[in-house]
């Protein structure tokens, strides 16, 4: 079942950045956050947020060639993988995937290439470029 939580127009990349910083006070610490958005919809930008309240001062940038970022130490940690290149259960397991799960907040881009591993309960992200610099973020919580 998705509940909307939220829908909102954002107008700058800082803008978006404020919707994932307060998405992140939602998650709690062991969150996990689903993307769902076309190229260049902000889904970084929206990370970059999520990292100002879990990890602050962290540098974050694209997933795209590592699979995934890790960000902060204790128990305060983002994990933020790009799942654009993952193609089954397989692809999952050989980058460890499971071993992240209750270890911080995980967050992966392209999440509409893995439905079968999202978790039982999550935070959806759909992301829409509306224009040049705007965007429409709706936040769900899914919960099967």
């Amino acid at each position: 079942m998705e509940t909307i939580l939220f829908t909102k127009s954002t107008a700058s990349v800082e803008e978006t950045e404020a919707v994932g910083a307060e998405i992140a006070r939602l998650a709690g610490d062991d969150g996990f956050i689903a993307l769902f958005g076309d190229l260049g919809a902000g889904k970084t930008a929206l990370t970059r947020g999520i990292a100002s309240v879990v990890t602050p001062g962290a540098f974050v940038c694209s997933p795209t060639y590592t699979i995934v970022n890790e960000y902060g130490e204790g128990k305060h940690r983002l994990f933020h993988f790009d799942m654009y290149r993952i193609e089954d259960e397989d692809s999952l397991d050989s980058i460890g995937f499971w071993d992240y799960f209750g270890r911080g907040v995980i967050v992966t881009e392209w999440s509409e290439n893995i439905p079968w591993a999202l978790p039982e309960e999550y935070l959806k992200v759909v992301l829409e470029k509306t224009g040049d610099e705007t965007r429409k973020i709706t936040l769900f919580k899914v919960e099967k």
